[in-house]
């Protein structure tokens, strides 16, 4: 558990991260290198199907501004320039995208004991405004995230959520896309030596009214080889293996199986990624 309640995206994202981090259907390289200057040149490719996509993210950090520029394949350019910690417990993000105008986009984060506060705001003339706080300790939160659209005079995004913490335990309770939908969320750590832990999600849908339950767990076979396993009530299972045949580069396999239709192919995933 880390130092007061965090920001609205901590909550829930252990569990988060459990179920979902590092599956995937596809193929992905990446692969990072190192100026004498200290740059950091990251280049990834990614086969989805018959398409690939790519892209070269250069990173210069310079004492507590980090620069992060980014082109793929569709000839955009993503630029993030973020400030850390100008004041004790602040931290400045600026990002856009050329050569989208209207992509600019400034946002403000700020951590404290007990609370977490995270606003942004577009670069336009008629911007949406972005905001959301948390309030509590690292044992117990409650946050907020809401979007306005200056433009139209529309609240677009109204969210809610409550998280609870201790030892070995976190428990989340969100209500998103404006009351329609409510997320449960558990993780347990059951072995801190072996990295074991189990969690699960419930999404309840109230304008369909449909319940989906994904429950998952991972388990560390050595210090450098991990494993992960899930399976929702639609029958959906996946699994993955990850190695670590050097620090900091990892070899990832990842399937996904049916087990109403095992008729049908199972999807394979793999990522490699490469670090020195």
């Amino acid at each position: 558990m880390g130092k007061g309640p965090g920001l609205y995206t901590d909550i829930g994202k252990k569990a988060r991260d459990l179920l979902y981090k590092d599956y995937q259907s596809d193929q992905k390289f990446t692969i990072t290198t190192y100026t004498s200057t200290g740059v950091a040149i990251t280049s990834s490719g990614t086969k989805k199907g018959e398409l690939f996509l790519a892209d070269i993210n250069t990173q210069l950090k310079n004492k507590n501004i980090t620069t992060d520029v980014k082109v793929d394949t569709n000839s955009r350019l993503l630029a993030t320039i973020t400030v850390d910690e100008p004041a004790p417990g602040l931290k400045t993000i600026f990002n856009f995208v050329v050569p989208d105008q209207r992509s600019g986009k400034v946002e403000l984060q700020y951590q404290h004991d007990y609370a977490g506060i995270s606003t942004s705001i577009g670069l336009t003339a008629n911007p949406v405004v972005n905001f959301s706080g948390v309030i509590g300790t690292n044992v117990l939160a409650l946050g907020t995230d809401l979007s306005f659209d200056t433009a139209t005079g529309n609240l677009t995004k109204c969210n809610g959520g409550l998280s609870f913490c201790n030892a070995d335990l976190i428990a989340s309770l969100t209500l998103n896309d404006k009351g329609d939908s409510l997320n449960a969320s558990y993780y347990h750590t059951v072995s801190p030596l072996t990295n074991t832990a189990v969690g699960a999600e419930l999404a309840h849908s109230f304008s369909t009214n449909e319940n989906t339950l994904t429950i998952g767990t991972q388990h560390a076979l050595d210090p450098l080889t991990s494993v992960k396993a899930r399976i929702n009530n639609y029958g959906k299972a996946s699994a993955l293996i990850q190695h670590e045949w050097r620090p900091k580069s990892l070899f990832t396999i990842s399937g996904e199986v049916d087990t109403r239709a095992i008729e049908k192919s199972a999807k394979v995933g793999l990522a490699l990624a490469l670090k020195p």
